[in-house]
């Protein structure tokens, strides 16, 4: 049998062949929508901020047998709190949080469970709407008359809005 009788492919047809579905795939990948995955990565990089933040107050509140930091012991409950180092102006982005802060006033600074070692650093909402930063962080706390604690980010870019209860 001569070579001109054989059917089927060579090896590097095939792999021609394959390398070119991989490109087309990948330029079909890079188009579909970017900002859609960089919106779900903000998201959760919001959930699991919310995540570490309970976790860390949780942890202090266990260690220190059932009580919270001071800065947590003292707030009312069922006010919602901007989490930052501000003293005033917690309230200037309720424009763009989906629970507002009770008043210009309402900031908790958690920097003790820094300082405890409880979380490495106080985290900042990755920018959506709202300007966040150390002092207005884009997470609110509130503390409920149960000794519940809501952690939520202002902003979300999915259907769910971020929000954790322990």
């Amino acid at each position: 049998m001569s070579k001109k009788d054989r059917s089927g492919f060579t090896l590097l047809e095939i792999l021609i062949v394959i390398a070119i579905i991989a490109i087309v795939l990948a330029l079909v990948y890079a188009t579909v929508d970017p900002f859609a995955r960089f919106k779900a990565a903000r998201d959760a990089r919001r959930w699991s901020d919310a995540e570490n933040l309970l976790n860390a107050i949780k942890v202090n509140q266990v260690d220190n047998s059932g009580h919270y930091i001071s800065a947590i012991e003292s707030l009312p409950a069922a006010t919602v709190f901007m989490i930052g180092t501000s003293t005033s102006a917690c309230d200037s982005q309720n424009a763009n949080c989906l629970i507002d802060p009770a008043s210009s006033t309402a900031c908790v600074d958690l920097s003790q469970l820094i300082s405890s070692g409880y979380i490495g650093a106080l985290p900042v909402s990755p920018r959506g709407n709202g300007t966040w930063n150390a002092s207005l962080s884009g997470y609110t706390l509130q503390k409920n008359a149960n000794g519940s604690m809501i952690v939520r980010a202002c902003e979300n870019e999915g259907a769910q809005p971020v929000s954790l209860t322990r």
